[in-house]
């Protein structure tokens, strides 16, 4: 694979994790305002596991 194709699929891989932590904190922040203690631990430990 050309290093173009490299570089591309590995910012491809950063906005897609990204994107995905900005979802989670999100998320959170709803879960919080509700008060909804189990969805709040879910996505407390779906943040720990993705790093």
């Amino acid at each position: 694979m050309s290093q173009n194709r490299l570089q591309n699929a590995r910012k491809s891989r950063e906005a897609h994790r990204a994107n995905i932590q900005r979802s989670l904190e999100h998320r959170l922040q709803v879960a919080r305002a509700k008060g909804d203690e189990q969805l709040i631990r879910q996505l407390e430990a779906e943040m720990r596991y993705s790093g």
